[in-house]
């Protein structure tokens, strides 16, 4: 039971700084900046519904989903950069995320629920709980992380009141390097596998 305790605490953790709900409240706040109050708590509604259903999805056969579509987590990481990297780019260039002609649960799934919540780094975790932990563990882990997010979601009102339009206008501009960063990482990582690949072929 101790180490069960244990290995719950681990994976809530590692899960929780890979997430990084917190870190993100400032893109949060950009892309949802032009939405009244009902649309922004139903576009994170949908969030945390997808994260929920993506996260246990893959860990329960996101080894098989991506054998069947011959994709190597390398690959994943890689569209998964990608996206993130163009996100980041349009907050920089814009201070927010612009995609008008997106309904609020649109924003909801891309880019919110995927890739900042629930990205390439997430998903390899859940795939490696799973073996490491067990089923049980890696799912509790998802919900308490996911509470804990929607929790800070629903704190979001408050925080950009206390920003103001310029806050959260600079403060996601930051966070959109910090973002594109993350996003060079996992494309790197990805092409770096590759490469190291090729190089012992």
């Amino acid at each position: 039971m101790e180490i069960a305790i244990d290995e719950l605490v681990k994976s809530i953790i590692a899960l929780f700084i890979i997430v990084d709900p917190i870190g993100n409240v400032p893109i949060f706040i950009g892309l949802t900046s032009n939405m009244n109050r009902e649309e922004r708590y139903r576009t994170f509604r949908t969030a945390i519904i997808i994260s929920f259903v993506l996260l246990n999805v893959f860990a329960l056969a996101g080894q098989s989903i991506l054998s069947v579509f011959n994709i190597s987590i390398h690959s994943f990481r890689i569209a998964g950069g990608l996206l993130l990297l163009i996100i980041s780019i349009k907050i920089l260039i814009h201070g927010m995320w612009e995609e008008k002609h997106l309904s609020s649960r649109s924003i909801g799934v891309v880019p919110i629920a995927f890739p900042l919540l629930v990205g390439p780094g997430a998903i390899t975790l859940t795939i490696v709980n799973i073996r490491t932990a067990g089923v049980l563990i890696t799912v509790i882990s998802v919900m308490v992380v996911l509470l804990i997010t929607w929790l800070i979601l629903r704190a979001i009102e408050p925080i950009n009141n206390f920003l103001g339009e310029t806050g959260s206008v600079v403060i996601s501009r930051l966070m959109a390097v910090f973002t594109a960063a993350i996003a060079i990482e996992f494309i790197a990582s990805g092409i770096g596998f590759y490469v190291l690949e090729g190089a012992r072929a």
